[in-house]
Formats: structure tokens, C-alpha cells, sequence
């Protein structure tokens, strides 16, 4: 078991007349977070699951009186897995409106994000933090600088989620992976979306995972699926909802040189990527390492920034002459451009980009200093 991020902070992050919401991807960690700050809570508190009959039934029911007689008297209330529960954001507002000395938690997968059930009734009423696979800070902290760079390859090929990580046998975490991409990964899109054809997402999430560092044209998606450009959008929209993919735009200020009406994606988690494309070879195989290594990078930075509650605008950039910046982080008034580089080969900085962006910093991302980046 490894120590998370939030294991000594929630006490922190919780406030009266607030919900704290914990979201994620399924099968990172919640539950597990949640179990652990409770062993040491002090105070009298309900913990509840979405799925008990009892406890739906009266937060479905959006009864004021109802719900008050039920959860008065506790100092904590926690309900995980609240995605769950039809409603549950309005029975929330009454729980915090109505019992305004109660802390209440609640944590859920995508779901929350894809129905839209808890954002508008909380508006103003809520705290909202999101636990990801395992992070290069997290494990640092845990086990040591020394053995995440002895585990960089493993993060590459099989991701970083908390099972895996703690599964020795490489069939088994290849197994574990096969699963959660089969049962978990589309589950709440097509609960909640009811959508027929889940072969389409299938296939959209492969095309995707052979244009990581590319950027993405929605014809070319539209025509070689034989679906509307407009459902692609959508499905691209739910998949990064549900914590699968991130997007990320193109960085321009009208110079004309510089391509912005493309956008990038990423997986959250490199296995998961892998998954999709059945590929779990050693590194020394592949011909895809350059793009495990981007996408690595880029979502250990997003835990860091995430965690850390660094407010930054991440862009790629690219000219049409194909001069190109793999992140570039608009922060604090400045802008940060990286390069991701996998080989040794030295990288000169694009002279365009020094030019347009006088103030700007420029810094190679590589084997040699990647964990001071996403540390």
C-alpha cells in the first residue's frame, strides 16, 4: 500500500457548509483514501456507500425534513461512491444548506462529470480535488528517488496504477489492465450516455493511442470510423470526462506562422494506453518509446501542477514549418516551453519561439532531469 498525496490533508481540505468532492478515474484509490483518513478520524461520523438502498432512497427523495432527521448529529458525513445516487447533488446542497455544522465528502468517478448531477446545485457549495494513477511525487516521497528511476520502464509500459504497481508477476499486471479496460474504462460513458455501438469508442481510443505528440484531425477520425465529425467531438469530449484521455490545444497569439485550430491528446495512464493497442513489449522492441516517454511526462507534470495547486494554461506549439514545443505552460505571467527528448541526441531551441516570445524560457525534459520536472 502506498501513501497518497491526500492521506494527511483531507482533515485540512474538509470545512463546514462545503463538500469536499474526490474525484478520479475508477480503480485509483478513492475508496482506499477515504478508508484511511476515516482509521484516524476522532469525531462521530456516517460513512455510506451510492450503492446501499436505504441511503439512495433518502438522498434520491430531496425531502428537506427527511434528510435532516437522517444526518443530524454527525460531525463528518461520507459518502463514496455518491456518483451512484440520481440527484445526489441537490441532496448534497440540502445536507450542506440545512446541517451547516456537518463536513460532508463525497467521492465519485467520471460519472459526476459526464451527468453534470453535482456541479450546478454546488455551485459556490463545494471543494473539489482529483486523486490520479499513482504520481512520481507520491511514490518519490514513499519509496525514494533512486527507485523510481529504476522503475521508469515499468511506468512505461504498464502505468502507474496503485494494483499494478503492487503486482509482481508482469502476466498479471497485463491481465489486470486487459480487465480494467474491458469492464471499468467505458463504463460510465455508456451507462449514463446509452450508447449502442461501444465498438466506436474502441476503435476511436486506438487511433488515438497511435497519434500521441500528433496533432488530431477530427476528419480523419470522422472518415476512417465511418462516424459524423460532430459524434466524435462528443465521444472524444466523454472520454476525457471520464479520465481516459486529456486534450490539449495548440498555443499561438496570431502569429501567423504558428498552427492553433489542432489539438493533442494524451492517456491518463500509460498501461491504459498500451492496453488499447495490446501492446505491453519491453522498451528495447518498440518503436513507439518516444511517445510513451511524451506521454509520461506530460501527465506527471498535470499530477504535479494538480497537487501542488500550480494554476497553469498547458498548450503545445507548432509552426508550419514544423518547429514544435511539446508543452508550453502559460504561468505567473511568463511562458514555460519544454521538449520532451527520449535519445541523446542535443535539441536546438527554436529560434521562431525565442523571437516571438521575448520573455519566455525554453528547457530540454530528459532522461537526465525529468524527475526535478515532474517532482
Amino acid at each position: 500500500m502506498f501513501e497518497r498525496y491526500f492521506d494527511t490533508k483531507l482533515s485540512s481540505l474538509l470545512e463546514k457548509g462545503k463538500v469536499l468532492v474526490i474525484y478520479g478515474p475508477r480503480r485509483v484509490g478513492k475508496t482506499t483514501l477515504i478508508e484511511t483518513f476515516l482509521k484516524g478520524y476522532k469525531g462521530r461520523y456516517y460513512l455510506g456507500v451510492g450503492e446501499d438502498r436505504v441511503l439512495r432512497e433518502i438522498l434520491e427523495s430531496q425531502q428537506v425534513q427527511r434528510i435532516v432527521t437522517a444526518f443530524s448529529g454527525y460531525e463528518l458525513i461520507v459518502i463514496d461512491e455518491a456518483q451512484k445516487i440520481p440527484g445526489i447533488g441537490t441532496g448534497l446542497k440540502i445536507m450542506v444548506d440545512q446541517i451547516p455544522d456537518t463536513k460532508v465528502l463525497a467521492s465519485g468517478s467520471s460519472s459526476f462529470k459526464i451527468s453534470g448531477s453535482i456541479g450546478e446545485p454546488l455551485t459556490g457549495r463545494q471543494r473539489v480535488i482529483t486523486l490520479f494513477t499513482l504520481s512520481a511525487l507520491e511514490l518519490k516521497n514513499d519509496l525514494g528517488p533512486m527507485k523510481v528511476l529504476e522503475m521508469l520502464d515499468e511506468f512505461l509500459v504498464y502505468g502507474s496504477y496503485p494494483e499494478v504497481l503492487t503486482t509482481k508477476n508482469m502476466d498479471e499486471k497485463r491481465e489486470y489492465l486487459i480487465t480494467l479496460r474491458d469492464s471499468y474504462l467505458l463504463k460510465d460513458i455508456l451507462e449514463l450516455e446509452n450508447i449502442k455501438n461501444s465498438s466506436k469508442l474502441s476503435d476511436l481510443l486506438k487511433l488515438i493511442a497511435f497519434q500521441i505528440g500528433k496533432e488530431v484531425s477530427l476528419n480523419e477520425l470522422s472518415n476512417a470510423l465511418g462516424i459524423a465529425k460532430q459524434t466524435v467531438e462528443r465521444y472524444l469530449d466523454l472520454l476525457e470526462k471520464s479520465f481516459v484521455i486529456k486534450k490539449v490545444y495548440g498555443f499561438a497569439r496570431n502569429l501567423r506562422k504558428e498552427i492553433t485550430k489542432t489539438a493533442r491528446y494524451y492517456f491518463f495512464d500509460n498501461g491504459i494506453r498500451n492496453a488499447v493497442i495490446n501492446n505491453f513489449n519491453d522498451l528495447s522492441t518498440r518503436d513507439d518509446v518516444s511517445s510513451l516517454w511524451e506521454n509520461y511526462l506530460f501527465m506527471e507534470r498535470l499530477k504535479r501542477q494538480s497537487y501542488y495547486k500550480i494554476f497553469s494554461n498547458n498548450y503545445f506549439w507548432r509552426t508550419y514549418d514544423h518547429k514544435e514545443i511539446d508543452l508550453v505552460e502559460e504561468r505567473e505571467g511568463k511562458l514555460f516551453g519544454y521538449e520532451f527528448k527520449w535519445g541523446n541526441k542535443k535539441i536546438k531551441p527554436p529560434g521562431l519561439w525565442f523571437a516571438t516570445y521575448k520573455e519566455a524560457e525554453y528547457e530540454v525534459i530528459s532522461r537526465k532531469n525529468y524527475i526535478e520536472f515532474i517532482t
